[in-house]
């Protein structure tokens, strides 16, 4: 793991600053700013930006790669809260409270992270309120979000599930595309509540009605995703 130095000049905190949608509301010299605080560091694949138990003080904003935030079970099973992609963070409880996290984040794509001290980010707070709003923007669609998440584990079965989260990943308004599953059959497993063998059996079964065609393990072209969503 290797941290950069932290300033205006730094071009990946620009990058953070200005393409977050937590900050791109900004005007330029609230920008810069905001980029004095921000600190860039680069992390590998199995590395993580936190553990449960560590002290939560800092918000972290994906920049490049991808991040998935877990949580472990009294048994030790591992269940997806969310993944991260970049322009999304996480940590965001640190800005209203002291306290520890609750779960783990783990870089699964080699990630450029851009780190903001809860210290550095509530003067912030204070003097662009807007920036508060997005934050509680954001932290509402993630509510909704779990709200359907557990409405669909205890009314649907698993391929509604899935079929919903394929068309969640689609372009707006297409019936047909290619995408690319962004997390592994495992954890895309434990996110809708079932088992890979299950994902991998229905992947197959819409595969076979002419609904999609998967290529390798992750890409999958998808032929009509309004008639699935129908069917299924």
């Amino acid at each position: 793991m290797s941290e950069q130095g932290h300033g205006a000049n730094c071009h990946p905190m620009q990058a953070c600053v200005q393409l977050v949608p937590i900050f791109n509301h900004l005007e330029s010299e609230q920008i810069k700013e905001v980029m004095n605080v921000v600190h860039s560091t680069s992390y590998q694949v199995g590395e993580h930006l936190f553990h449960a138990g560590d002290r939560s003080d800092a918000l972290y904003v994906v920049h490049t790669g991808k991040v998935r935030v877990y949580r472990l079970s009294e048994t030790g099973r591992e269940q997806l809260v969310r993944l991260l992609l970049p322009g999304d963070f996480t940590g965001e409880l640190a800005l209203f409270r002291e306290g520890e996290h609750e779960s783990y984040a783990e870089v699964i794509e080699s990630a450029q992270i851009c780190r903001i001290s809860r210290l550095d980010l509530q003067p912030l707070l204070e003097r662009y309120p807007m920036i508060s709003i997005h934050i509680l923007n954001e932290l509402a669609t993630r509510l909704e979000k779990a709200e359907q998440q557990t409405t669909r584990f205890a009314t649907e079965k698993v391929q509604v599930r899935l079929a919903h989260f394929l068309a969640e990943l689609m372009p707006s308004i297409e019936s047909k595309a290619e995408v690319n599953l962004p997390m592994s059959r495992k954890d895309l497993a434990t996110y809708l509540g079932t088992t890979p063998e299950t994902i991998s059996r229905t992947l197959s079964s819409f595969e076979k009605e002419g609904y999609l065609t998967q290529k390798g393990h992750k890409k999958i072209i998808i032929h009509d995703i309004d008639k699935l969503l129908i069917d299924v």
